[in-house]
């Protein structure tokens, strides 16, 4: 009986000279945009394998990168900056192709910037972002970063202002949580919402009250080293952590600002209360007790301590955690070499993607429609369970995706060369991973 063969990558992009940091999509998975140790960015068009604007955005390490409508894109580099470029799809014409493995090149030209925040990065630790609102309008938006001088406080800047907005401690001072590892900033049930995870092993949510304070939901610690990343699920209810020991943890999120209050103060019984709801006015008038206002109770949430679930996957240093926008899969970048993907139903192994040699750092995922199928890539499984589906913690390319595919196949054949090339690149269910070796894998799977 022949054994079955390996995954191996639909694609795989070189050019960095040093180790990948950050791979995230963007432009609706037109793009991929990658950054290596060195500060370079290189934007890769999806449908030709190619670069599209290769700059220096940074002269050290790039910590993260985000998109902010479709013509800005946010990095962070390890030299104190936090940048904001315009690059839409006409900037791209005046933008080097050059990769940063051509040395030789000239100097690249940089994007126009529009704004630069001088932010920490001690920690290694990237931005997040969300809108100031439950709309989705990309005119402002929230940045969360390490603070300056308290490693374990995390600052709140507003664009395009650039103003600090709030500085928040998540804990007492006495509490040691050591620096921020990961930060997560969202929106839940029209509450703000921070995800921290720290040196220590804890991770904590927190939400900002109406008052202006923000009030600790969830605190745990089941990591007994530093957390590696963290990301939160679709659905906002609960948020996965990695760390640099084997544990992989499923953290709740309260889905209310304050779901479960306790007071401050002991309960107090009225001894003279009647089973009456309407006293008479004589009654009334009686009343020899003068009508004493109640002073309003002080209630804050009751702290939730217990993971939803905690798995020790035998493999140490799984970093830059992803869950995919349907929230059915996730994957992490192990130090081993390998990218693993994990169902986020039952936490179990789905696949193991080998193919670099040396460690890796940074994975991402396409987004992808509910009920998309295009032809789906079966990778390399690895446990018994892989007749089920997908939703139920395993996985497998049933006759409904082969169904999916055919009828896509015949779409695609009415269309033109480029434009199946770009529904192709739009639709693909692609998995980025980012190497030590400069080189990024990319998967088409699930």
């Amino acid at each position: 009986m022949s054994e079955q063969q390996p995954a191996q990558p639909k694609s795989v992009l070189r050019g960095h000279r040093t180790q990948v940091h950050v791979t995230t999509f963007i432009r609706n998975n037109q793009r991929l945009a990658s950054g290596d140790a060195d500060g370079y960015v290189s934007l890769w068009d999806l449908t030709i394998m190619r670069p599209r604007a290769v700059w220096r955005a940074h002269t050290n390490a790039i910590l993260g990168i985000a998109d902010w409508g479709d013509d800005r894109i946010i990095t962070h580099g390890r030299d104190n900056r936090l940048i904001v470029w315009k690059l839409g799809g006409q900037d791209e014409m005046a933008m080097s192709t050059a990769l940063p493995l051509d040395e030789s090149a000239a100097e690249r030209p940089q994007p126009w910037i529009l704004h630069i925040l001088e932010v920490n990065t001690l920690n290694f630790c990237s931005f997040a972002s969300c809108t100031p609102g439950t709309d989705t309008s990309h005119d402002e938006l929230l940045i969360a970063v390490p603070n300056t001088l308290e490693t374990e406080d995390v600052d709140i800047f507003q664009l395009p202002s650039q103003n600090r907005q709030q500085t928040v401690r998540l804990g007492g001072k006495t509490e040691k949580k050591g620096m921020v590892m990961s930060l997560r900033l969202f929106w839940c049930e029209a509450y703000l919402t921070l995800a921290a995870a720290y040196e220590s092993g804890i991770a904590i949510v927190a939400q900002l009250g109406s008052n202006g304070t923000w009030h600790v939901l969830y605190r745990a610690q089941v990591h007994n080293q530093p957390v590696l990343s963290l990301d939160v699920a679709p659905t906002k209810d609960f948020f996965f952590t990695s760390g640099a020991d084997a544990i992989i943890a499923k953290h709740p999120i309260p889905n209310a600002a304050f779901p479960i209050q306790k007071p401050h103060h002991p309960k107090q019984t009225d001894s003279k209360s009647t089973n009456t709801s309407n006293p008479s006015l004589l009654s009334a008038a009686l009343s020899s007790e003068p009508n004493i206002a109640t002073p309003p109770r002080h209630t804050e949430p009751i702290i939730e301590t217990q993971p939803l679930k905690v798995i020790n996957t035998k493999h140490s240093g799984q970093q830059g955690i992803r869950i995919r926008s349907d929230g059915k899969i996730f994957a992490t970048a192990g130090w081993d070499s390998k990218v693993r993907v994990y169902s986020t139903k039952t936490m179990s192994e789905l696949a193991v993607l080998k193919w670099h040699e040396v460690g890796c750092y940074a994975v991402a995922f396409a987004t992808v429609a509910d009920g998309q199928a295009p032809g789906l890539t079966k990778p390399n499984i690895r446990n018994e369970e892989a007749s089920e589906k997908v939703e139920n913690g395993t996985a497998t390319i049933g006759s409904a995706h082969r169904d999916a595919s055919v009828v896509t196949a015949s779409k695609l054949g009415q269309l033109n060369v480029k434009d199946r090339r770009i529904k192709m690149a739009k639709e693909a269910h692609w998995l980025a991973a980012g190497s030590k070796d400069g080189k990024i894998s990319l998967w088409d799977i699930y």
